[in-house]
């Protein structure tokens, strides 16, 4: 029996059954709804759709089957990188170079200008290695350390962490997702990045005040731990000079260009041998007397120093790739419902929808704007987004006569940057476990990431219709 088409509101009802899911889902369990409990909430989501499909429209089964399994295999070098991102977070804090930055994070920052510093040194970290991902699980971990000694909330300095990291991100021409919404479209890279400064720099500037604002109010508000955090450093690690060798032989390989995985890879070897050189004690107290013991479970397992501080205890204990499990494992689930979105034609039909509401350039733009947020949270994963609304919206702007780089700009401020934002998906859940702080509490302070879109949106309000000078 050939299958029916799925009608526009039945195609609602597995993204309406995961929003609901979800709000429940953190209201019950906080901070530890990655623990298994959002997991099961998108497996649930998933299975409604397949029922549906299934059950009502005559799909076949084994569609979805293939669709999952095709969904899971996008993803596997992200989970590589997060497996690596894991085990590099743990040599490289019990190696000594991430307590280094810290501490001298700490000597260097004013607190006053702790947050738009952060924002504007993890921007330009992320112009130079074209990487998000590498600039969080790198500067962002020890600025996370600089700010809690200083007091500050930890969503506050994680927002400020990801506007700056997904600014240098979303400019670089080394960023995938900058080289993807620009080829998808077909807007040669450096008028789109040249295109993208209309709204970008404006916005980062607009966020930049904003922090500065608040780091200025803030300042003395909360429990500074500044002197006890350099002591508990000091009196427990070696922090050499020598250390920074290892993030700048790591800056040098992003800066040839050699791939993300070698280059984790390498970057999580120079720290346990530098944990090796440096933190011979600090290994045989994790290693319970046998240091190789020591260097293979700051790579894989959780890891405790003792400091004396409880708090800078708390900050130096990592988890390795054991400390990332969970987050794979969501990213897992998420991946299976954006395959049985896609096989049972859901995400068509809610695709097909916003398309064929855009008539003019403000309501194209905000139906781009809006596609990509849906297709973050549908898809989970920002790759597949950007390169689905591109393709979705290419013809569009082309039969209603807008430039192409309109729309690969508004691709990457609708998508790119709000990828991060959605609890569930492949950024979302990868940035809250780096930093140890959930997606719902560091999202109202990520103003670069949902300024943007509305900034393009704003835009498109100048635009004249049906003109090619966008």
């Amino acid at each position: 029996m050939l299958q029916r088409r799925i009608p526009f509101i039945i195609a609602l009802i597995p993204l309406v059954v995961l929003i609901v899911l979800q709000i429940f889902i953190i209201s019950s369990f906080g901070a530890d709804a990655l623990m298994g409990a959002s997991q099961v909430g998108l497996l649930v989501t998933s299975a409604v759709a397949v029922l549906i499909s299934v059950c009502f429209y005559r799909f076949d089964y084994s569609a979805f089957e293939e669709a999952i399994s095709k969904s899971i295999a996008s993803v596997s070098t992200a989970i590589v990188m997060l497996m690596l991102i894991g085990s590099l977070s743990g040599s490289w804090m019990i190696s000594g170079i991430v307590p280094y930055l810290i501490k001298e994070g700490l000597q260097i920052i004013s607190p006053a200008i702790f947050l738009p510093t952060s924002c504007i040194l993890c921007a330009l970290i992320s112009i130079v290695t074209g990487s998000s991902w590498t600039t969080i699980a790198t500067i962002g971990i020890a600025l996370i350390g600089v700010g809690r000694a200083n007091g500050f909330d930890d969503g506050w300095t994680a927002g400020a962490i990801i506007s700056g990291a997904y600014f240098g991100d979303k400019m670089s021409p080394l960023s995938d997702t900058t080289v993807l919404a620009s080829s998808t479209v077909g807007t040669p890279l450096f008028e789109h990045i040249k295109y993208m400064t209309k709204t970008t720099v404006p916005t980062l500037i607009t966020t930049i005040l904003i922090y500065s604002v608040a780091s200025i109010l803030m300042t003395g508000e909360g429990d500074s731990s500044t002197d006890a955090y350099i002591e508990g450093i000091e009196s427990t690690f070696c922090v050499s000079h020598w250390l920074l060798v290892v993030p700048f032989l790591t800056g040098y390989m992003i800066y040839k260009k050699i791939p993300a995985v070698p280059v984790m890879f390498f970057a999580t070897l120079m720290g346990v041998v530098a944990s090796l050189i440096f933190q011979d004690g600090i290994l045989e107290q994790i290693g319970e007397g046998d240091i190789f013991k020591g260097a293979m479970t700051s790579v894989f397992g959780a890891t405790n120093v003792e400091t004396g501080n409880e708090e800078l205890n708390n900050l130096v204990a990592t988890g390795g790739i054991a400390g990332v499990m969970n987050t794979i494992w969501l990213i897992i689930c998420a991946m299976v419902f954006g395959g049985v979105m896609t096989a049972g034609g859901f995400l068509e039909v809610i695709m097909e929808k916003m398309v064929a509401m855009a008539t003019r350039a403000w309501s194209l733009v905000s139906s781009t704007v809006a596609s990509g947020i849906i297709l973050n949270a549908v898809t989970c994963d920002q790759y597949l987004a950007v390169i689905l609304t591109g393709s979705l919206f290419k013809d569009k702007y082309k039969k209603l006569g807008y430039e192409q780089r309109l729309l690969s700009r508004t691709v990457e401020d609708g998508t790119t940057v709000t990828s991060v934002l959605v609890p569930w998906s492949t950024c979302g859940m990868t940035q809250a476990t780096i930093l140890g702080v959930a997606t719902i509490t560091y999202l109202p302070y990520c103003f670069f990431n949902y300024l943007s879109p509305i900034a393009t949106i704003l835009m498109s309000l100048r635009i004249k219709e049906k003109s090619p000078n966008a």
